[in-house]
């Protein structure tokens, strides 16, 4: 045993035994040494669970704030491809709302929805240059995350020298709202806050991204003592965007009309929603 050790180990018995010769305990105020003794631990649990709750604080606030700053960073790291290319798909979101893009997919509880504002950007991205197309990601059922399917868009471009391969962009349109909350603490959802509506990156900066807010959201159940969503976890996630999705290119797919153009309308799809519509968030 330590020196250290030993006089720590002496000073806790120092201190308890003066406390008992105070009175607390022997001869002191008419207990007995039991009493003397339950008395004084009584006091130093108290002192114990003071100090436990003040570290359980500590700990809560230091995760919140590093995670915040982990999130800015991963964020922050944008090349001029990138933010050229975001750039360009929010000019091609305000001109799809100025025109009012009409939904071909015979929705009428929407005049818009997600497939068909999906197929106009790809349609603008592709028209200023870009090899976008829109993918649909599907996976199967696993013990750990049900089955599911995500549609998005995505930009392909060749490095300069072509010696690097292509590099694929991720493009979401509807980002944040991915991983909003209606029961989400308040550290959880100004974490989420940070995030930007319309997503352009990297599959490598999408990774660390997913990483982040999806250690984030698990932090903020077992906080809250709730069950984690099979659809919030990090391989689910990771699936909606990091698979190998089906590649729709312009020149193979159907594109929807703009409000001066005529097209027959198509077969209504399940997948399909009002972007213009408050989302409806799950737990």
């Amino acid at each position: 045993m330590s020196t250290e050790a030993m006089d720590g180990r002496m000073s806790l018995f120092d201190t308890v035994f003066s406390f008992l010769e105070e009175g607390g305990g022997v001869g002191g105020g008419g207990g007995s040494a039991e009493g003397g003794c339950h008395d004084g631990g009584d006091a130093l649990d108290s002192g114990d669970d003071e100090e436990g709750t003040s570290h359980s604080t500590a700990e809560k606030k230091a995760f919140w704030e590093s995670q915040q700053q982990l999130l800015r960073e991963a964020l922050s790291r944008t090349s001029s491809t990138e933010a050229k290319l975001l750039q360009r798909t929010k000019d091609a979101v305000t001109k799809m709302q100025a025109e009012g893009v009409v939904c071909t997919c015979s929705n009428s509880m929407a005049k818009e929805c997600r497939n068909c504002a999906l197929a106009y950007i790809t349609r603008q991205l592709h028209q200023l240059g870009y090899n976008s197309a829109l993918c649909k990601s599907k996976w199967t059922r696993s013990p750990d995350i049900p089955s599911g399917e995500h549609s998005y868009v995505d930009v392909v471009m060749e490095t300069k020298g072509g010696k690097k391969g292509p590099v694929r962009l991720v493009v979401e349109l509807n980002f944040r709202a991915e991983f909003e909350m209606a029961r989400g603490s308040q550290e959880y959802n100004r974490l989420v806050s940070f995030l930007p509506e319309v997503f352009v990156g990297k599959s490598e900066k999408l990774r660390g991204v997913l990483k982040i807010v999806c250690a984030a959201a698990k932090k903020c159940m077992k906080e809250n003592k709730m069950h984690m969503a099979p659809w919030r976890k990090h391989k689910y996630m990771q699936s909606k965007w990091l698979g190998t999705p089906e590649r729709a290119g312009p020149r193979v797919m159907s594109f929807p009309p703009t409000v001066s153009e005529r097209q027959p309308k198509r077969k209504a799809s399940m997948l399909t929603f009002d972007l213009h519509l408050t989302a409806v968030r799950v737990v």
